[in-house]
């Protein structure tokens, strides 16, 4: 592993294409797609700017986020992993810690481009972040509802890609902080074994996700139809691997079964995606799923 590979796996590249896919779930629900649009002229771009500077700002913000979570856990990663990019000494803590800060400052200056409203939220999103990284995470409840408000907050970043549409849908925020808390949930006990009460709380909230997805219905701009070939692909994605962890509770398996929930995010974003834009634009959140496979053969996703 090179200083610059050392570095670049503490931004958790992979996982950073799934918080791609809550800026375009975000974009979509918001309406802003109804923007773009074929003319006599060719394609008019509208205000799809506005997606690659909310782009670049989730970038910076979930990538600053995790380089502060390894910066944090430096003590603790000695014991534990201590391949892992700062303990192994690949990457200084001094320069884990500036390359946190840039990053989460680059995130809240790129929505600032968007709006003062997109940069509140990106604010918010990086101060959440760095709560979990200190302190969220050692708390048995509160931890996986912060990290799930991390992931709610930035799904929102999207939707404010229209700032008024914060009003009318802000709730969808609450599916990806339950499936980031039913995570995050099963991922403590990716060094130890999992917990067998976690392991079915998480199946209870996966389907709570489900019942949440499908409840959309009920939005009069939300077609479920598009949305249902991705949600079966959700879920062959994710229940295996967690019913598969359950009886043995080995570490193996637990890192299997939380690295198919944050891959699947992307699954999750693209059936909720075709519901408010069509099963084309599903597909094209989709196809970020093969990208972040592919980055994840090289980086650790958890």
């Amino acid at each position: 592993m090179t200083k610059l590979g050392a570095y670049l796996r503490l931004m958790r590249p992979a996982n950073i294409i799934t918080a791609i896919a809550d800026i375009m779930l975000g974009y979509a629900a918001s309406g802003a797609i109804l923007s773009l649009q074929l003319s006599g002229n060719g394609f008019e771009a509208g205000n799809l700017y506005l997606l690659g500077w909310l782009v670049l700002a989730t970038i910076g913000l979930y990538g600053g986020g995790v380089v502060f979570n390894d910066v944090f856990d430096a003590d603790l990663d000695r014991v534990e992993r201590p391949e892992r990019p700062i303990p192994s000494g690949k990457a200084s803590l001094t320069g884990a810690s500036i390359l946190g800060l840039s990053l989460l400052a680059g995130g809240i200056l790129a929505a600032w481009q968007v709006s003062i409203v997109s940069a509140a939220i990106a604010l918010g999103v990086a101060l959440l972040a760095l709560l979990y990284d200190w302190k969220g995470k050692h708390h048995t409840l509160l931890g996986p509802v912060n990290m799930g408000a991390c992931r709610g907050g930035n799904l929102l970043l999207g939707v404010s890609a229209i700032p008024a549409a914060l009003d009318n849908i802000w709730f969808i925020a609450l599916i990806p902080i339950v499936y980031i808390a039913a995570i995050t949930m099963v991922s403590r006990g990716e060094v130890h074994g999992g917990n067998t009460a976690a392991l079915k709380g998480a199946v209870l909230m996966y389907g709570l996700v489900f019942a949440g997805i499908m409840g959309l219905a009920l939005l009069p701009q939300f077609n479920l139809l598009y949305s249902l070939p991705f949600l079966l692909l959700f879920a062959w994605l994710i229940f295996p691997p967690l019913f598969k962890a359950m009886p043995a509770k080995e570490p193996k398996l637990i890192i299997k079964a939380v690295k198919a929930g944050i891959l699947a995010l992307i699954v999750m974003n693209a059936s909720i995606a075709a519901g408010f834009a069509g099963w084309q634009y599903g597909l094209l959140v989709l196809l970020l799923l093969p990208v972040s496979m592919y980055i994840a053969k090289n980086f650790a996703v958890t």
